[in-house]
């Protein structure tokens, strides 16, 4: 969303809540703020990048041969997506690719993280191989190297082939097999060139909102969906890691998880109980099976109805050694115990609520949390180093004939990597920070309306227009 002066007017009468909190902070004074860093404080081996998605900016989804993957066939269902907005175009990256990699050496980033659309280049998701989907992101690497641009692929990021997904997606154990000889593809063909890889993006979003509450593609309801697709998900990141290893000599290999600092509303013990079973699920979940500590039942009783899906040998199935683990932190959560929340027996308050400052998407800006919850991870005695692969906030942008003011997405950034560098100085391993993301792009449900990015995109005519955090960050990062 981007707003004139003129419309800002009107904007203030708006009842949306999240709307109308993200305006007020937009009014926060962000040039009067002493940074208190500099880019040499992280250390010179710290990685600085940025990233997108597939789904949401290649467009193109007709193109070359390219078959339909679950998020176009969610996409055309009524009442899904804000706005009846589609990905059929989207940013047009599969176009745009070179103008927007000039855009990431522009701002001064010199790591870039790309996902493999799955359906371009396996269209039926198994067998047959679509040789001008491979070809497209062969340009696409060759390209970050001649900018020399560090290129980062994600795998998988939840845009499954619509062919698998009418065989049981997710919920069928066979996609050990397929995730396998998918991921096998990605490395054969780019690990000649790219060494840094990231097996799984998020997979709590996909069992949780795609397969669970429906919110996001293939749009299943249940929550006994839940325990068999979360644990071949879990079983493929773990195979994933595997793949690449075998495949690719000396490859940084992760995976990245959302994590969000958990708090209990208040400290009677049924509130503090519903923190421990929402820390379990959004923290625990993914991590602790990798490092062979296994599924978190000690704080959920409920996951141990997981086991009636896993198989002898799956404990240690379970296990990869990972180089690094991608945190995707945004915001941080509060609960309270419900009794109207069947099974998890919890309710978030909200950031509105609690009436404390939020993004367009009405997450809690909080950069204590990242403070947190790093130092949460960094309790994992076998967990070796922690990259931020996402991290960001939709904010009001302000279009002016001299360009996009988004004031209150650079004071996020400023806090954040502050609150980063306060965990850093105090020993916890952080590596590298991926800012989401470089494009406003297709937010999943939300449709077009959040913008996330550093580059401000007219879906219209499809023009590129650095915001001011975008030239903040090409300062920043001055060499």
């Amino acid at each position: 969303m981007c707003l004139t002066f003129g419309e800002i007017v009107i904007a203030r009468d708006l009842k949306d809540f999240r709307l109308g909190n993200a305006l007020a902070m937009n009014e926060r004074e962000v040039v009067g703020v002493d940074d208190g860093f500099v880019m040499a404080d992280f250390g010179s081996d710290f990685r600085w990048g940025t990233a997108v998605a597939a789904f949401q900016v290649e467009g193109a989804v007709n193109a070359d041969g390219r078959a339909a993957s679950i998020w176009d066939t969610f996409t055309k269902k009524k009442g899904r997506i804000k706005n009846s907005d589609h990905a059929d175009t989207a940013c047009d990256f599969y176009t745009n690719y070179e103008s927007d990699l000039d855009l990431v050496r522009e701002l001064g980033f010199e790591h870039f993280r790309f996902s493999i659309s799955w359906s371009r280049i396996l269209p039926k998701g198994t067998g047959e191989i679509n040789q001008a989907g491979i070809d497209f992101y062969n340009r696409l690497i060759d390209k970050c190297l001649q900018l020399g641009i560090e290129p980062w692929i994600t795998v998988y990021h939840w845009d499954l082939p619509q062919a698998l997904e009418d065989r049981g997606g997710w919920k069928n154990r066979e996609i050990v097999a397929w995730f396998n000889e998918y991921a096998r593809l990605c490395a054969t063909e780019f690990g000649d060139r790219v060494k840094n890889w990231i097996v799984l993006n998020e997979p709590m979003a996909v069992a949780g909102l795609g397969y669970t509450t429906g919110q996001h593609a293939p749009g299943k309801k249940g929550i006994w969906n839940f325990l068999p697709v979360a644990h071949h998900l879990a079983l493929c990141q773990a195979e994933g890691g595997r793949v690449v290893r075998e495949h690719v000599p000396g490859a940084y290999i992760g995976t990245a998880v959302s994590c969000s600092f958990i708090e209990a509303f208040s400290q009677s013990q049924k509130d503090i109980k519903a923190a421990k079973r929402a820390d379990a699920i959004m923290n625990r979940f993914f991590i602790e099976p990798l490092l062979g500590m296994g599924y978190p039942f000690d704080a959920f009783p409920f996951l141990k109805n997981i086991k009636k899906y896993m198989r002898e040998g799956d404990q240690e199935r379970l296990k990869f050694d990972f180089d690094f683990i991608g945190l995707q932190n945004y915001f941080s959560v509060v609960v309270r115990h419900s009794y109207f929340a069947p099974v998890l027996w919890l309710k978030e308050v909200s950031a509105k609520e609690r009436n404390v400052p939020s993004t367009v998407m009405g997450w809690e800006v909080n950069p204590d949390g990242m403070y947190k919850i790093l130092k949460q991870f960094a309790d994992y005695e076998d967990l070796r180093d922690i990259i931020l692969t996402e991290n960001g906030a939709a904010f009001v942008d302000v279009c002016t004939d001299d360009g996009v003011s988004d004031k209150s997405r650079l004071m996020y950034f400023k806090e954040h990597l502050s609150a980063i560098l306060k965990a850093k100085k105090e020993g916890v391993t952080v590596k590298g920070y991926l800012a989401w993301s470089l494009i406003d792009n297709f937010e999943w449900a939300e449709g077009y309306t959040p913008r996330f990015g550093l580059v401000h995109v007219d879906f219209k005519t499809q023009k590129r227009t650095v915001k001011d955090s975008g030239k903040w960050f090409a300062n920043f990062l001055k060499k």
